[in-house]
């Protein structure tokens, strides 16, 4: 990689890196989807049979794939053969990244752990995404939900004695995301180093980062940690509204009035005079004393409205609120579509709907969809065709199944 050669207004910034992704499900895809996604050229490293778990996932369980794996191509190599082993260490003398969110220890009885390409390429940075950093735990298997449970996230959001699991996979994607920025970080200490190294990112440590508000509080109170539903976020912080509010038509919208300005802006908008006026009423940690009979009149107040009406006049007056959407909602917001963050994807089946870019906006570069998710090997003969090797020679490894060539993926 040169980061000064050949700079065009518009490129996309890693535009000239090489990435290998021996990933699967969602860590290790989410990892290097970033990259991609930024331009880099990542090809995704599958098994002949059957590739990626995620393609195979029941009902709409596979949609994922699509996601995850856009602007990405496709080799399927048999890790396990002399030529597929072989076939990936040449790939790797001319990459800049590798990353995989395989279980502890399995690269490596291939020899193709970071010790064994590091040897073939000094320069290499390499990313593993493991349930646990180097340490006591680092041969465990876990996933997202093992982390969740372990790390104390789940006892934060679920009520008392029923820990919940968060409804997305956001320590599979936040390990993979703080992974990709300590890459990022050794891309640049190459350019003074001349050589790699190795990043490992770790799902129960990420969970316990996440957490670290919670660690910092116990910490300072010398009191166990209780969790959110008990309280309340708006309690903890001392804010009297911060919470849903019931409408006319049965739904719900979320209110944070924190602080005074916010207050003196509610009770004009809705019209409440008293309660301004109210001296027990005049400060944030007052209102949040006088939850137990102010909650139940701003409860009386919103319920005159619908949530269409509700938000009209939460927005007039500059108050942070929210409605509660589910997931699907979101196809239709109206600032999604304005802003263009959602990227039109076809699943197979044939629909079609919007999945999201990545939450950043660059004022020199805009990232959208280049390839739409690879069918398994369907780069294959392309990609040992750029590694040097003969058409003979790829002919030679497919019949040996060394590799598999396959078609585009079936979206019908």
């Amino acid at each position: 990689m040169n980061p000064k050669a050949g700079a065009q207004p518009g490129m996309l910034p890693l535009q000239n890196l090489k990435v290998l992704e021996l990933g699967h499900i969602v860590a290790g895809p989410a990892a290097s989807l970033i990259l991609a996604d930024l331009g880099a050229d990542v090809i995704k490293i599958e098994r002949p049979d059957g590739g990626d778990q995620a393609r195979s996932m029941p009902g709409a369980g596979s949609s994922g794939f699509f996601h995850y794996n856009r602007n990405k191509r496709s080799l399927a190599i048999d890790l396990k053969s002399s030529k597929g082993k072989e076939a990936l260490l040449k790939l790797v003398s001319t990459a800049d990244i590798c990353l995989d969110n395989y279980s502890p220890g399995a690269l490596e009885r291939l020899g193709l752990g970071y010790e064994d390409l590091a040897k073939v390429n000094p320069r290499l940075l390499y990313l593993a995404v493991k349930g646990f950093l180097p340490g006591p735990y680092e041969n465990r298997l876990a996933l997202d939900e093992v982390a969740q449970m372990m790390g104390g996230l789940a006892f934060m959001t679920g009520p008392p004695g029923r820990p919940l699991r968060a409804g997305a996979s956001i320590i599979d994607i936040g390990a993979a995301t703080y992974g990709i920025i300590g890459i990022l970080a050794a891309l640049y200490m190459r350019e003074f180093t001349g050589v790699g190294q190795k990043i490992t990112s770790g799902l129960f440590e990420t969970t316990v980062f996440l957490v670290g508000q919670w660690l910092a509080r116990a910490g300072q109170s010398g009191e166990p940690a209780k969790p959110m539903a008990t309280e309340g976020q708006g309690v903890r912080m001392g804010w009297g509204i911060f919470h849903l509010f019931p409408t006319s038509d049965n739904r719900q919208v979320f209110i944070a009035v924190t602080s005074n300005t916010h207050w003196e802006r509610f009770c004009r908008e809705f019209d409440l005079p008293d309660l301004h006026a109210d001296e027990r009423l005049n400060t944030n940690p007052k209102r949040a004393n006088a939850r137990d009979w102010l909650l139940p009149r701003v409860n009386a107040e919103t319920a005159k409205y619908t949530a269409q009406a509700l938000i009209a006049k939460l927005e007039g007056a500059n108050i942070p609120y929210s409605p509660v959407n589910r997931p699907d909602q979101l196809f239709d917001d109206p600032h999604l579509l304005a802003t263009g963050q959602l990227i039109p994807t076809t699943f197979p089946g044939g629909r079609t709907a919007g999945v999201p870019k990545m939450p950043f906006k660059s004022s020199l570069y805009n990232m959208g969809l280049r390839r739409v998710a690879p069918g398994l090997g369907e780069h294959t003969r392309e990609v040992l065709a750029e590694a040097g090797y003969s058409a003979a020679e790829i002919e030679a490894m497919l019949a040996q199944g060394a590799v598999l060539s396959g078609e585009a993926a079936d979206l019908r």
